[in-house]
């Protein structure tokens, strides 16, 4: 199972740390046995070092940072965007895990909505991290729940792990779903039609 899941006002990170992820690499490097100092790995714990901060930029993001824009138009039916593309780092193994996001809400009685854009923002903020496929899935619906205040948000993420590819059972091709539902949208009936609109095949 996965570690417990925390909320962002309990997680905090230091700040990255450039040069000490480069020797990290090069020790890296020496353990598996090359040297780093031969041609064409020289430059390659430099190289490590700028993708991973690239890589968990999300550690040094907030969901609020994205979730600003707000707009009162009044509409109260889900507002859902299928096939955002994740990128994410599994926290075991250190290599990626990749897929689609659909992300979905009820907007508040209001009609307080935020931009589309803003929902894939969201999905890289947590993304960008160290991460399981199960924690993601529930901090993008739980950040959504607190701080638009919707009725109801669906969340339901696809993605095939490396760790499971090109490592131990080498299953690639397969893909892991998980999904969190919340306020409204446990409904059953409105749980279904969500679930038809993320799974319709003209996709």
């Amino acid at each position: 199972m996965t570690d417990p899941v925390t909320l962002d006002a309990e997680h905090s990170v230091g700040g990255f740390d450039e040069k000490r992820a480069e020797n990290a690499v090069r020790e890296l490097l020496i353990a598996v046995g090359e040297d780093p100092d031969r041609e064409g790995l020289r430059e390659t714990p430099a190289r490590v070092a700028r993708a991973y901060k690239e890589i968990f930029a999300g550690l040094w993001q907030e969901p609020q940072d994205v979730l600003t824009t707000t707009f009162d138009l009044g509409h109260d039916e889900l507002v859902l965007v299928r096939d955002i593309e994740v990128y994410s780092t599994c926290e075991h193994h250190l290599v990626p895990f990749h897929g689609v996001a659909h992300v979905g809400y009820i907007p508040a009685s209001s009609g307080k909505i935020t931009g589309l854009s803003k929902l894939a923002r969201l999905v890289d903020v947590y993304a960008r991290r160290p991460q399981v496929q199960e924690r993601l899935t529930t901090q993008i619906a739980d950040s959504l729940m607190e701080i638009l205040e919707p009725r109801g948000v669906v969340v339901v993420v696809e993605c095939e792990h490396m760790c499971m590819s090109m490592r131990g059972i080498r299953k690639p091709g397969a893909k892991t779903l998980t999904s969190a539902v919340r306020g409204q949208l446990r409904d059953p009936a409105t749980r279904a039609e969500a679930m038809s609109l993320i799974m319709s095949p003209a996709r």
